[in-house]
Parts: C-alpha cells; sequence; structure tokens
C-alpha cells in the first residue's frame, strides 16, 4: 500500500498509520545511530550548560503539540513523498559542510534539518504540512547563542553606563570592564545575558503559535521577547553595580546571584506575558488546521523509502571517511622556539600571567623574549596536523583570550598585514595588546570566517590540513607601548608562515 485518505476515528485508520509510524521511528532511531557522535554531544550540552537546559523541555513540547493535533491530522494524506530526499540532501550536505568546516553549530542543526527532513519523506507533504509548526520548533534542540555573547556584553555594558550616569554614580569603562568608586566590575560571559535571550525566544516562539492567530501580534509579541531581557539584564547589572555603590561589592553580588537565579527571569516572563494577555486572539475551541489545504501528491512505498532515506544519510559519512580523512597528517617530532636576533629568552614573570589557549593542539610552544632596552614580548604557537571538534584555532575560548584567566578582551586594535590585533585588561588596570595569526593553507589570515573557509576547501577537497596560530603579546608600560614592542619583535622574527613552515616540517620528519 503506497498512499491512502485517512478517515477520522476508525479502527483501519489506526491500523493503517502504525506501518509509516514504525517505518519513521526505526528510521530515525538509524540515523542517530549513525550520527551519534552530534545527537550524544547536543544532549550533553542540554544537561550540563545551563544556557541550554531549556532543550530538555523541547521534544515533550513537540510531542505535546502533535497530540493536539492529533484528529486533524488523521485526516490528512499520508504516503512517502520521493521528493523529501533532494531535501535530505541539503541536510546531509549541510552536515558535510560543519563537518569540513569543524562548526560543530552547523553539524548540529543539519542534524535536525535531516529529522525534519525525514519526516517529510517518510510521511509526505500533506502529514508535514499539519505539523508544520512542532517540527518548526525542533529547530531549538540545536544548542545555539555563544555566539551572541560578546555583542550582548557590550549591550549590557552600555546600558548599565547609560543608568549609572542617569543616576548620577561616577563609573568609568574598559571594554566590559566597569569601575565606580568602591569597586570594579566585568560584565563577563555568564551576565551578557543569553542564557535568559535564548529561552525567552523559545518560549515566546511557543506562546506566539499557541496564544494568537494574527501574525502581525506573533512577530510584535516574538519583538518584546527579544527586547525585554536584553534590556531587563541592563537593568540587572545596573542594579548590581549601584546596590554596590549603596553598600559593598560582597553584599551587591552575593544578592544579585540570588535573585537573578531565583526570580528574575520569572519574573520578566510574567510581565512579559501580562504585557500580550489581552492581545491573545486564539480561543481553546480554535481548530489548529483552519483553512488547511493538504497538498496532493504520489505516494511512494515507506520502506523503499526509509532505505533510500538512510543511502542518501550515509553520503556525507563515507566522505569524510575517506576523502576528508586522506587529509590529516601526523606531528609526531618535539619542535622547539627559535633564538630570535637582539633578544633572549627569559623565565616569564608577571602580576597575572598571560597564556594563550589552544586546547587540542598536537604542539603549544610559549617563550617570553627581552630585548636589551628592557622590552618583553610573550611568543605562543600552536601547531596542528588537523582540525576537529576539541580542536580548533578558532572558535570560543580558544586563543589570545583564556575565559578561565584573569585577562579578559575589551577592544580590538589596528591589525597587522594578514593578522588580527586585541586589547586585553586584568584587574588593576593592566593593559596588554596581543596580535594572532592564523597560518593555514599557504598564507596567514587574522580573519576567522577566512580560517573556517580554508579549513572547508582543504578538507573537503581532501587537501594538507596543517593549521597554526602564532600570537604575539606584551603588557604596556610607562614609556614602553605593547605595540611598540610587538612591532620591533616582529622585524626580527620574520613573517610568521615562514617560521610555521619550518617548524611543520622538523615536526612532520622522519
Amino acid at each position: 500500500m503506497t498512499s491512502a485518505t485517512i478517515t477520522t476515528g476508525t479502527a483501519s485508520n489506526r491500523g493503517f498509520w502504525r506501518v509509516p509510524l514504525k517505518t519513521l521511528a526505526v528510521t530515525l532511531a538509524a540515523m542517530l545511530l549513525l550520527f551519534a557522535h552530534d545527537a550524544n554531544a547536543m544532549v550533553w550540552q542540554w544537561w550540563n550548560s545551563s544556557t541550554y537546559q531549556h532543550c530538555l523541555f523541547v521534544l515533550p513540547i513537540v510531542a505535546w503539540l502533535i497530540w493536539q493535533r492529533r484528529v486533524e491530522v488523521a485526516s490528512v494524506k499520508l504516503g512517502a513523498w520521493l521528493p523529501g530526499l533532494a531535501f535530505l540532501g541539503l541536510a546531509a550536505f549541510g552536515w558535510l559542510i560543519g563537518q569540513a568546516g569543524g562548526a560543530s553549530l552547523i553539524r548540529h542543526a543539519a542534524l535536525v534539518a535531516m529529522v525534519q527532513a525525514t519526516v517529510l519523506t517518510i510521511l509526505g507533504p500533506a502529514v508535514t504540512r499539519a505539523i508544520l509548526f512542532p517540527l518548526f520548533y525542533l529547530i531549538f534542540l540545536i544548542p545555539f547563542g555563544d555566539a551572541f555573547v560578546p555583542a550582548l556584553q557590550n549591550v549590557t555594558a552600555s546600558i548599565t553606563m547609560a543608568l549609572l550616569h542617569l543616576t548620577g554614580v561616577p563609573a568609568h569603562i574598559d571594554g566590559v570592564f566597569i569601575t565606580i568608586p568602591n569597586g570594579w566590575f566585568e560584565v563577563a560571559e555568564a551576565c551578557s545575558g543569553v542564557k535568559f535571550l535564548v529561552a525567552m525566544v523559545a518560549y515566546g516562539a511557543l506562546v506566539a503559535h499557541v496564544c494568537f492567530k494574527s501574525w502581525r501580534r506573533r512577530a510584535a509579541f516574538m519583538m518584546l521577547c527579544i527586547v525585554a531581557p536584553v534590556l531587563a539584564n541592563g537593568v540587572r547589572a545596573f542594579a548590581t553595580i549601584y546596590a554596590a555603590h549603596l553598600t559593598s561589592v560582597e553584599i551587591a553580588t552575593g544578592f544579585d546571584h540570588v535573585v537573578y537565579g531565583w526570580f528574575f527571569f520569572a519574573i520578566v516572563m510574567a510581565l512579559v506575558m501580562l504585557a500580550g494577555w489581552k492581545f491573545f486572539d486564539r480561543t481553546l475551541g480554535d481548530p489548529w488546521l483552519a483553512g488547511f489545504r493538504a497538498p496532493d501528491f504520489r505516494a511512494r512505498p515507506f520502506l523503499g523509502m526509509a532505505l533510500a532515506t538512510v543511502g542518501v544519510v550515509l553520503l556525507p559519512l563515507l566522505w569524510n571517511g575517506t576523502v576528508i580523512a586522506a587529509g590529516r597528517a601526523q606531528l609526531p617530532h618535539s619542535i622547539a622556539l627559535s633564538q630570535v636576533a637582539g633578544w633572549t629568552i627569559e623565565p616569564r614573570v608577571a602580576g597575572y600571567p598571560w597564556v594563550a589557549r589552544f586546547d587540542g593542539a598536537d604542539h603549544r610552544l610559549y617563550g617570553r623574549y627581552r630585548d636589551a632596552s628592557g622590552q618583553s614580548v610573550d611568543l605562543a604557537i600552536a601547531l596542528y596536523g588537523w582540525q576537529n571538534e576539541g580542536r580548533e584555532i578558532v572558535g570560543f575560548a580558544q586563543g589570545a583570550v583564556d575565559p578561565d584567566s584573569k585577562w579578559k578582551w575589551t577592544a580590538t586594535a589596528a591589525p597587522p598585514p594578514a593578522g588580527k590585533a586585541e586589547r586585553l585588561m586584568a584587574p588593576g588596570r593592566l593593559a596588554r595588546e596581543a596580535l594572532t595569526f592564523y597560518v593555514l593553507g599557504g598564507g596567514s589570515t587574522g580573519s576567522s570566517m577566512t580560517v573556517k573557509l580554508r579549513t572547508l576547501r582543504a578538507r573537503l577537497l581532501g587537501g594538507d590540513q596543517g593549521a597554526a596560530v602564532v600570537i604575539l603579546s606584551a603588557e604596556d608600560g610607562p614609556g614602553h607601548p605593547a605595540r611598540l614592542a610587538i612591532d620591533r619583535f616582529m622585524q626580527a622574527f620574520g613573517p610568521p608562515q615562514a617560521q610555521t613552515a619550518r617548524l611543520f616540517a622538523v615536526a612532520r620528519s622522519h
């Protein structure tokens, strides 16, 4: 049997749905088994990261939304749909792009898209159209939000400073560091409000669908769910600093953690719901599929389409295991930093030692160089035979700014040729500059996007996947600007790509 028009409420109806639903369940189980690494990584983030614990509620919500439509869905045409494989192929190719580019977010998004495309392929376009919003809501299984952290830190800091000036509190800001007469504060990653924002967007999307019929009202409510948490987080940060101004830093920060952890999110959510309450235009008795017109299509055998589905999602895995794997090279031999003319290597001593972070690197080299005038420059080099999840040269917490250290990013600086420059600060108004050069694909760059594209090209085409990072950093001192010392060191050090080429040759030599 390849297709049927279902009549609601009959025993044969329930029996007919049993085969396609079992086929769908087995197909999805096979897919999740094939992509178990990414599926497990997503579940790990849901369970262990407070930013994504709202994802634990998404599957029960989707099940509830489908259950609400069960009678109406049972009346639409059911049957496997051949064009669904094209959507599945696009999602599978997206996973390959994410794998080749070392972007876990893209892989996770592609895995969710493959699940959605599988439902379309096995159950057909009519059923998919009938449960379109529940399928769409699966996107909130994707752990996304980290990319917004820097922007949200800056927005929160700006709102806080505006309110401090409005209330007459003397304050000074350096990047994400705010100083008042009796304290020093950092708008850290945890204070960016990203947890609040992504959870509120997921909640708002659900409310907008369940409680509104008008698309204008839905859009307005979603805008409120985006703006309200951002503004509220700025107010919370201001309130913490203002309380510290009136009392002490210890009392204010302790109170902030209790209030924000237990009450703040619930209060803002309640206020948003209260603001939208009188505009709700959907009642409990309204049908979910009002005005629904099921598309007509030629249905295919369920089993054949299930086998084709598994075959399509196997293709990127095969490419990853052959072409991409061929470009990986081991770096088995030891390497060492070079001597630099006019500079000597010395022990690194500082109030807050600076160390770059290179998770998963095959080789890490650190050294502090001093010249005859007493200027010091820190050098950090990392070599990777290839990049993969957990061993990437660009990404959150990688490079010049380790979130676990006392040094924090404050601003960008004038970039050098084929590199990037950042300003860092530590408690006590210590400041330093760091120049970063990513070396891969035959050249150097300071662009994260260029790194991703070069990595993607090398992996998809089976090229050399070797990559390196060179970071030069120095502290500002009286009469000794950090950038001046770094520029003088670079003249003697030479091009980063020449230095890393020598190190790669040694590390790969037999």
